[in-house]
């Protein structure tokens, strides 16, 4: 009886064992089950090629503000807006009459004062005969060589202000004084035209070739000068560089930096800089507006997915899986460029870190323990 009272507690004991031992494994399943499975990859230095935009506004090589150089009234427009033309086209006409007329009177006092001169020098030669033979003082033949050059004086003044009024006429026909495209044209025929007027004419833009205008960072100018090289010899060492346009197209013709400022604008932190571009088929015109994109080669460096990056007031953090494979929160810099999709780190990261690239802010928080799958 003492026997079968010692096997049965024996009994009973294994059945707890095995039913405790159960129960952990099954819990410690559950939680396996329960871990999400999420992607992951594993920084390693790398090398990237990223690209820096930068606003800029597009300017013709040459804008020419038109204005006209004598005041009258426009007569004819000869060109309209959006048109090519070339230098010493006929722009706008201005009424003529007065200037016309100006010419015919300068002409008019040209030809009487050369009688004058030729009347004055018949006067001094008869003179000076007489004063040979001494029939005359000398007196007499000083004043006649005086009047002789008092008329020479007075024809040089004639055709002087017979030049000037050709001149004016011939500033009544406002001409291109380069090759390039028309602006606005907002003064038409009866219109007034001055050269202190506010406005002009219009505007010729040689956009053979365009500069597109940007600023570039406080930053950005101790990034080029770094090492003691000069602004110029790093201007000169920067690869070409695009332009994306207002619709989101590459403009296809690669350009380069070609000035840069030499001050920094105290209220923007930036200084000016511009890019020149060919544009042979004159796609881009003053005005036009796009992105500068300069490429940049980073060596080296450990780089995120931007998917896999989330912001706090303004704080940027990842996920990183810890040995138990718990998601932990951590800060990171980046670079300020990027390509778009990816991140440059700056600091927060090391090799080897593990760091969530999907269900950022929706399935993964901080302390979830997760399944990870390599991220192909």
């Amino acid at each position: 009886m003492k026997a079968l009272t010692l096997t049965a507690g024996i009994f009973g004991i294994g059945c707890c064992l095995l039913s405790s031992c159960g129960g952990k494994s099954a819990s410690a399943g559950a939680a396996s089950a329960h871990a999400p499975e999420i992607a992951v990859i594993t920084v390693e230095p790398t090398d990237a090629e990223f690209q820096s935009s930068y606003p800029a506004t597009i300017k013709g090589k040459t804008d020419i503000a038109i204005r006209p150089q004598v005041t009258g009234f426009i007569t004819a427009v000869h060109v309209d807006e959006g048109q090519r033309v070339h230098q010493g086209q006929p722009l706008f006409t201005i009424d003529q009459v007065q200037f016309q007329a100006a010419v015919d009177q300068a002409e008019a006092n040209v030809n009487s004062a050369r009688s004058a001169v030729s009347t004055a020098e018949i006067t001094e030669q008869n003179k000076k005969h007489l004063l040979e033979k001494n029939i005359i003082s000398n007196t007499e033949w000083q004043l006649a060589a005086n009047q002789l050059a008092q008329a020479r004086a007075a024809l040089a003044q004639a055709e002087a202000a017979l030049v000037t009024a050709r001149k004016n006429l011939s500033y009544t026909v406002v001409k291109a004084p380069s090759e390039g495209v028309v602006g606005t044209i907002p003064n038409r025929e009866g219109s007034l035209a001055s050269p202190t007027s506010a406005q002009p004419l219009t505007t010729i833009s040689d956009n053979s070739q365009v500069y597109a205008y940007f600023s570039m960072s406080e930053r950005d100018l101790l990034e080029l000068t770094d090492g003691g090289a000069s602004v110029n010899e790093r201007i000169g060492a920067l690869p070409a560089v695009k332009l994306q346009l207002a619709d989101g197209s590459i403009y296809p013709v690669e350009g380069r930096v070609a000035t840069l400022s030499g001050m920094i604008d105290n209220t923007t932190g930036a200084a000016s800089a511009r890019a020149l571009f060919d544009n042979p088929g004159g796609r881009l015109r003053s005005g036009n507006t796009g992105q500068v994109l300069i490429p940049r080669s980073n060596h080296g460096v450990l780089t995120v997915p931007q998917r896999a990056t989330y912001e706090v007031q303004d704080l940027r953090y990842v996920y990183v899986l810890n040995d138990s494979n718990a998601a932990v929160s951590k800060q990171i810099t980046v670079e300020p460029y990027s390509d778009g999709q990816t991140f440059v780190v700056t600091s927060g990261l090391n090799p080897g870190d593990r760091v969530v690239v999907e269900g950022v802010g929706t399935v993964v928080r901080p302390g979830i323990v997760v399944t990870p799958k390599t991220n192909n």
